[in-house]
């Protein structure tokens, strides 16, 4: 069962203020998103006030799936290694139709990576991490029981009314981060619309606890004998919780399907026994839209606050914690004073097309999954058939492309090269790698960006290195793989960004471009 964790209202000082104080950043909702932006910036020297209108962590499993981009964002933050000894470790899954097995595959056939492809793990032991890592963080202000009742824009900053317990009381930021959830009431204060679409396939989601032979790899089935014409996905989690979904009509009842004599029944038929106990259940409809802009005067959206995917392919909470990652260092360099405030607008572009990207994966997989045309229902019907036959066939299958790391391809950030063959563009996200036998004393490359400093990588990077920008040189015994990932040659050198992404890389490279690609990706050039 969820650990059940209340946290105690408490009266802040500012509720006393005989007029409203200022502080620099505001995060709106401790969830993963809001928590995971709040500790970064707090280890980024940020004072953070972070409010929430519950008093407990948010209940049921909920998201379950992180991903192996997710788990070094949390490793860079301390709390990877936790959740990875707790979570459920999988790279393979398998795709079904009917009884029979159409495919199977791996999502990290190569090796020299220090995390996993995807652990499953219950939202609510993420969340309970990332709570005891801010509560012991001196620069963040957790307010539980803090619910945002007013926002306005103002010059320079922003003004928030918020409701507690005890009353009402005004509070001023410079910066306000709306991580409020699906239902943002920020984006309400605002009014703020998604563009997009609702769909209206609904799916049951069952966490059932039982003991069960299953291999921990995703399962998905479509058109199961236990349920007939629909699709189904089965998923391990720790402590013999096992998340099961079912797809249901589009004109289901949720109150109806989520009686336990409704569910029983359903998943009996699929397991073949009753030897289980329901945890959790709920009921869901596909969203795929966003917001048309994150930046809206001295508000920032971030997490299902600004976009919505469907379940499937595990796109929600890996991409919202993303743009944590991407907004927590440009906003600390903004408040620093070190970059101008127009940095921010490459959080507004890089994760905006993130979005675009994850709701069109999204939404192709729901068109599949839940076709609703005949075309559609002819074109899914072939590529099932054709599956177990040719490989090809396979691409075509759809139950979910699973989350992976946006390119910013087109990024204002990135120093544009044209005469580098392999390794990673400008704009990629970074393949961690080995660091056996270099100096500095990183085990991965992925622990040489816990610092959240810019990184250069290649043989003379400390000369190279500018004051602040970690330099990861290679010695003679190291392994290959590095080197091979990125093409480096001798004499070549790659900047990566503090999220870890490539900024610009160079043939023969001196100080004064390093500077100039540094100055580039922290939104001072010219």
């Amino acid at each position: 069962m969820q650990p059940f964790r209340q946290f105690a209202y408490r009266r802040s000082p500012d509720q006393d203020a005989a007029m409203p104080v200022k502080r620099p950043v505001v995060v709106v909702g401790a969830g993963p998103v809001g928590l995971t932006l709040a500790l970064d910036l707090a280890r980024r020297a940020v004072p953070v006030v972070l409010i929430d209108d519950a008093d407990r962590i948010g209940e049921g499993s909920r998201a379950i799936c992180f991903a192996k981009r997710t788990l070094e964002i949390f490793d860079r933050l301390g709390l990877a290694q936790a959740m990875v000894e707790k979570g459920v470790t999988w790279q393979k899954g398998m795709v079904f139709r009917g009884e029979a097995g159409l495919y199977e595959f791996d999502l990290l056939p190569e090796g020299g990576h220090k995390q996993p492809a995807f652990i499953n793990l219950q939202q609510f032991h993420v969340e309970a991490a990332l709570v005891d890592a801010v509560l012991a963080e001196p620069l963040v202000d957790l307010r539980w029981s803090n619910r945002l009742i007013g926002l306005a824009n103002r010059e320079g900053g922003v003004a928030l009314g918020i409701a507690t317990p005890e009353g009402e009381y005004t509070l001023h930021a410079d910066w306000l981060i709306a991580c409020d959830g699906a239902r943002s009431p920020s984006r309400d204060m605002l009014g703020l619309e998604f563009r997009g679409e609702a769909f209206e396939d609904r799916f049951l989601i069952a966490d059932v606890t039982m003991q069960a032979p299953f291999p921990t790899e995703r399962w998905f089935w479509f058109d199961p004998p236990f349920h007939s014409g629909q699709s189904a996905l089965l998923h391990k989690q720790p402590d013999d919780v096992w998340r099961i979904d079912l797809q249901l009509s589009p004109d289901a009842d949720p109150e109806h399907e989520k009686r336990p004599e409704i569910v029983r029944p359903r998943i009996e038929r699929m397991l073949g026994h009753a030897e289980f106990a329901l945890e959790w259940v709920s009921v869901y409809r596909f969203q795929c839209r966003r917001l048309d802009k994150f930046l809206h005067g001295r508000v920032i959206f971030a997490g299902d606050a600004a976009h919505q995917v469907s379940p499937f392919g595990a796109r929600g909470a890996n991409s919202g914690i993303q743009d944590a990652d991407n907004l927590g260092w440009k906003l600390a360099l903004v408040l620093q004073g070190r970059s101008p405030v127009s940095l921010l607008e490459s959080y507004d572009g890089e994760r905006g097309a993130a979005a675009d990207e994850n709701i069109l994966n999204s939404t192709r997989a729901t068109d599949f999954i839940a076709p609703r045309s005949p075309g559609e229902r002819l074109l899914r019907a072939a590529a099932l058939s054709l599956a177990p036959l040719a490989s090809f066939a396979q691409r075509f299958v759809n139950s979910g492309r699973l989350s992976l790391p946006s390119a910013y391809a087109d990024s204002p950030l990135s120093t544009p090269d044209s005469d580098w063959e392999g390794g990673l563009p400008p704009g990629a996200p970074f393949l961690d790698a080995p660091l056996s036998g270099w100096a500095g004393g990183a085990a991965w490359l992925s622990e040489a960006l816990r610092s959240g400093r810019p990184v250069i990588i290649g043989e003379g990077a400390s000369r190279l290195a500018s004051p602040g920008v970690v330099a990861v040189e290679p010695a003679a015994d190291t392994s290959d793989i590095l080197r091979r990932r990125y093409a480096l040659a001798p004499g070549d050198a790659v900047v990566l960004r503090p999220d870890g992404h490539v900024a610009a890389r160079f043939h023969a490279a001196s100080p004064a471009e390093i500077a100039i690609a540094i100055e580039r990706l922290e939104g001072r050039a010219s």
